[in-house]
């Protein structure tokens, strides 16, 4: 009779659960609500057209320092003089200004490697000055005091500097210090010099060659008269 009556109580509570689950997953349905349509505006594009809305153009702190700076300027012409300046024409000229900073590196870079002026590396190699030609002629069959001369008498202290330079050359070679060729640039006859003192007076005067020559600094007798002290303390040494 207990037993009988247990199985009659799961039994209920059974149909019980049943029943429950199935009101639960009766859907109901709203009929108070209404629904209304939305149309996309046609002036949409309008409302939202301006830089703030532009998302291919970089702000703030995803551009680097320059781009900052440029977008500065840009803001500052608008703001003081009410130029205004797109944001394309602004990337344009940060282009322009990255285009520039290359070409500086490599100038930079080319000058350091071989140790020459700017100008002397668009002039040719045959260095052809008042009928000296330093490729079909050796260094050491010139007769460059004369050449001196007529340069100090035609008051070219510029040219003179520049006879200085190769008298000096000249005694370097003819005492076998270095060995002369008219390819070598001034960094190869330096590291041909093995004398310390020699060696820091070619220093001096090829800094002083390449400023007055290279450089086309226009000197006067007095200029010169203090720089060839230079050359002339280094011949004496290379004679000694």
């Amino acid at each position: 009779m207990k037993h009988t009556f247990l199985l009659i109580f799961f039994q209920l509570l059974a149909l019980c659960s049943f029943a429950q689950g199935t009101n639960d997953s009766i859907i109901k349905i709203d009929s108070s609500s209404v629904l209304t349509l939305r149309t996309i505006d046609d002036d949409l594009s309008e409302k939202y057209k301006g830089d703030e809305f532009n998302y291919t153009f970089k702000t703030g702190e995803s551009q680097n320092l320059l781009a900052r700076f440029i977008n500065w300027v840009g803001q500052g012409l608008s703001n003081i003089f009410g130029i205004n300046i797109s944001p394309q024409l602004l990337k344009i000229i940060e282009y322009i200004i990255y285009f520039l900073l290359v070409i500086l590196a490599i100038y930079l870079i080319v000058k350091v490697l071989i140790n020459e002026n700017f100008n002397s590396l668009f002039q040719k190699k045959a260095k052809i000055i008042n009928d000296i030609n330093l490729i079909e002629e050796h260094i050491e069959g010139i007769d460059i005091n004369n050449l001196l001369s007529t340069a100090l008498e035609q008051k070219d202290y510029r040219l003179a500097i520049r006879y200085q330079f190769l008298l000096t050359l000249q005694k370097l070679s003819k005492s076998d210090i270095i060995e002369w060729h008219f390819d070598k640039t001034n960094s190869d006859y330096f590291n041909e010099i093995e004398q310390p003192e020699i060696k820091k007076g070619f220093k001096k005067i090829a800094y002083l060659y390449d400023y007055i020559w290279y450089g086309e600094q226009r000197i006067d007798n007095l200029k010169y008269t203090k720089s060839v002290l230079d050359f002339e303390s280094i011949n004496q040494q290379i004679q000694s």
